[in-house]
């Protein structure tokens, strides 16, 4: 399971459709729908997030908005606890992500990219720079995560 904190932008298409896939599987523990993946450290930063199905539920949010941006067909009905619309709703709590976390993912991503789908590679960012976080993560100094399996 890869729980991508990149903006889902810098994603190549297969990226973009494993990760809806595995955060629809996470979304699935998260609610106590399986018995599987309980454990994962994936799961470790929606779990400690005050309300976790609507971590997640905003997390498939972006994945989604960024699919339909594409052209894919992402079911958005598919998400149990979309984030709210309308001037009473709170906006959800941010995830915080360090920067180191960030780098390791794109250079993850980017050894991914280089074997399946190079063209993509020019829409990476470049080496050395701190990528865009997905828009429920708020970047913070620091190195890759305690959760990330290396």
């Amino acid at each position: 399971m890869r729980l991508w904190s990149l903006h889902p932008s810098l994603l190549d298409r297969a990226a973009l459709v494993a990760g809806w896939r595995e955060a629809l599987l996470a979304q699935k523990v998260l609610a106590g729908g399986t018995r599987g993946y309980t454990n994962h450290p994936q799961l470790h930063r929606f779990r400690a997030h005050p309300d976790p199905m609507v971590a997640i539920g905003a997390y498939l949010s972006a994945l989604q908005e960024e699919a339909t941006d594409r052209g894919y067909r992402f079911d958005a009905t598919r998400i149990l606890r979309p984030p709210s619309a309308g001037t009473r709703s709170r906006p959800v709590e941010v995830i915080p992500v360090t920067s180191g976390q960030l780098e390791y993912e794109l250079e993850h991503l980017r050894r991914k990219v280089t074997a399946r789908a190079p063209e993509h590679l020019p829409h990476l960012p470049t080496v050395g720079t701190t990528p865009r976080a997905h828009p429920l993560m708020r970047v913070g100094p620091g190195d890759v995560e305690d959760w990330e399996v290396r």
